[in-house]
Formats: structure tokens, sequence, C-alpha cells
């Protein structure tokens, strides 16, 4: 079932999400060599530590892009979230351009009470950026939409390097159920 926007998509958009939804998994081969930077992250999140926060995250990034075979992104740690009254934003992705890489933004801190967000919560908002990444540079899309797949597959990165498999896909394109 296609989320609200959908209906305001183009025919060509329409395309591209409904083409984006069909992947619902990331084989993620050595998953299990990215764990030691995962663990490094969280440590680094905990000591509140940005400048340690945000070079291991560029090292968790990096390492799924080298195991993935794509370019790899930037990886830009900020304090606390904005907040507007639609919310608080946890992370943004700005694809390359003139010959500059992709960049992941992440913020470490909560808009409000300006308190470390939770590892779990920081590690899924970095992998979801990184999915828009992967959309562009893995499966060739020429758009990165919010479709049930997308979240299907930043799930199943994070169940990866989490340890948490819950059945592995055969390819870049499989389309192995995380549920």
């Amino acid at each position: 079932m296609p989320f609200a926007y959908y209906d305001r998509l183009s025919a060509t958009e329409r395309r591209i999400y409904r083409q984006s939804d069909q992947v619902t998994a990331i084989p993620l081969p050595g998953a299990h060599a990215l764990r030691p930077l995962v663990a490094e992250l969280a440590e680094a999140l905990r000591s509140s530590d940005r400048p340690r926060t945000e070079a291991a995250a560029e090292r968790v990034l990096a390492g799924l892009c080298a195991a993935l075979g794509v370019a790899p992104v930037r990886v830009h740690v900020l304090a606390a979230r904005p907040a507007r009254d639609w919310g608080e934003l946890h992370g943004l992705y700005t694809p390359a351009e003139s010959g500059r890489r992709a960049r992941v933004s992440l913020w470490m801190r909560t808009a409000r009470r300006r308190q470390v967000v939770a590892f779990r919560t920081f590690l899924r908002t970095a992998l979801h950026e990184l999915c828009h990444h992967l959309d562009y540079e893995l499966f060739g899309f020429p758009d990165s939409f919010h479709t049930d797949g997308f979240y299907k597959r930043e799930s199943s990165l994070l169940h990866r390097l989490m340890g948490e498999e819950r059945g592995a896909g055969s390819g870049p394109g499989a389309t192995t159920s995380m549920a």
C-alpha cells in the first residue's frame, strides 16, 4: 500500500516509487566484521564527544559503503537537532554534486532537552540517510522515496549490523521480506 503522497507523484516518480518498494533488503556480506565499528560508535556516542562520534560514524558508514561497493559518504555530526512546528530533524542526506562527495548529517542531541540520543536511534538515523545514498549509488534509482521497501532496507541493515539477522537476501536487488 503506497504512502499518501504517492497520489501527488508524476507517472515517472510513481514508477521509481514502485521499483523502490520492491527492494526490501540489502544483503551485507561480512556484517560481523563491521560490528566492532558499531561498538566504537556506541561508546563514542555514550561519551557525548561530538568529534569522536563523528569519526566513529564516518568509519561505520565508510565500512558499509566499502562492503556494498559504493562511493563513500562524508559524515557530519552536529549537536542539538533543529526543531520547528513540524518536529525535530534527525538526519539529512545531501547527494554528491560538483565533485563533492555525498554527505550524511546527523544530530546527536535532542532539540528540547539537549540529551544525547539513544544509540539505536542514532544508528537507525545514520542508516536511514545512508539508504538514500544507496538508492542512488547501489540501486541506480533516479530518486529516493520513503517507501515501505525503503524502511525495510533500513531495518535489514540495522539487523545485520546488530547481529539480529532475520533472513539474508541473495544480492543487491534481493526482495527478501524482513517480517
